[in-house]
């Protein structure tokens, strides 16, 4: 077996607005592997700034890691603990190079007969930007909706939020809501007080990270039930990350393999969450269509029925021609489109 990397820029068709800043365009890497007459590949879908893996030595773990393919999957996941977005590539690789089909990972019902329930995203901005963005997601048919929060005036957000509540009950339409950390400990409460009164399904990350007290007692006293998102990012071991959620006790967690270390380390996750009654879901963290397929078929194996975080293929205007395709608030796999191997060799400069 022999195996390469690349990198790929992948450019935002509109800008994204989030409490971290905006984002035009997201670099990702792809491992690509060759055994005897198979082909096979992995993204390592990093998100700057925000993965831990975001390091000066990341091009060089990602080359030790194509010149040691042949100590397999076990050993180099292994050696691969803080990077948890080459893990991730890693798996779908050698998944993909041992199918009889290279973007099969996890044959189901998916790949050509059903379909995934999604949220419909939408991004910070302005408050007529994100009041069309809302309009064009409910006309798309979409049941569940995503808010990004904590950027613009929090009484302008909420302005947002009650105008979609006052055409759509809660039954009729789901809205979450995702502040990426950006309440203060002092006004969160206060501000999750204020959003429990427009029947929302949960905020993700109301304030940063590793304040565990602090996000504990919200977890305990808050009316909107919590979801933990950043939260969950660097934490390797299995028993801290079960120490985490015993302390925190959130309501809800989410996971994203490219930042939680792959399907391995989101499966810790949901077996701990599991046990201790917490309820989760699955996000792509703004992966190419190669990685939002890997994650895609393995969530659908996890037979969820909650609406989880996979709408994101459309986002860019350079990604690679895929089955995947949103419809009606719904992600399905086409199964009269095929993926052209040829064309992402040629985007990728594999030779």
């Amino acid at each position: 077996m022999k195996a390469s990397y690349h990198k790929y820029i992948l450019n935002f068709k509109i800008p994204g607005g989030t409490s971290r800043g905006i984002l035009t365009t997201k670099e990702t890497w792809f491992i690509v592997v060759e055994e005897k007459n198979r082909w096979g590949i992995g993204e390592c879908g990093i998100l700057r700034t925000l993965s831990i893996d975001d390091r000066d030595d990341y091009e060089q773990k990602l080359k030790w890691t194509c010149n040691n393919i042949h100590l397999g999957k076990d050993k180099l996941l292994e050696n691969l603990v803080e990077f948890p977005s080459i893990q991730f590539g890693v798996e779908q690789a050698f998944l993909s190079v041992e199918s009889d089909d290279p973007f099969v990972l996890f044959p189901s019902q998916f790949t050509g007969e059903t379909f995934i329930n999604i949220n419909g995203l939408v991004w910070m901005g302005d408050e007529l930007y994100m009041k069309n963005q809302i309009e064009e997601k409910l006309l798309k048919g979409f049941k569940c909706i995503k808010m990004k929060i904590g950027a613009i005036d929090f009484n302008t957000e909420l302005k947002l939020l009650k105008s979609i509540r006052k055409d759509f009950s809660a039954r009729e339409v789901e809205i979450r809501v995702d502040a990426n950390g950006a309440f203060s400990p002092a006004e969160a409460l206060e501000k999750l007080k204020i959003l429990s009164e427009l029947s929302l399904h949960s905020i993700e990350q109301p304030i940063k990270p590793r304040n565990y007290e602090i996000m504990a007692g919200l977890c305990k006293t808050s009316p909107l039930p919590i979801a933990l998102d950043e939260e969950l990012i660097g934490i390797f071991d299995v028993t801290e990350k079960k120490k985490l959620l015993q302390i925190i006790n959130p309501q809800y967690i989410i996971l994203k393999p490219s930042l939680i270390g792959g399907y391995k380390g989101a499966e810790e996750w949901i077996e701990i969450a599991e046990r201790l009654n917490i309820k989760w879901w699955v996000t792509s963290a703004l992966e190419s269509n190669i990685g939002l397929n890997a994650i895609s078929q393995w969530t659908y194996n996890l037979n969820t029925t909650m609406p989880q975080g996979l709408g994101t293929g459309s986002l860019f205007t350079n990604n690679f021609d895929s089955p995947i395709e949103v419809k009606k608030g719904k992600l399905i796999w086409q199964a009269d489109k095929k993926w052209d191997i040829n064309n992402i060799k040629k985007l990728l400069s594999i030779k």
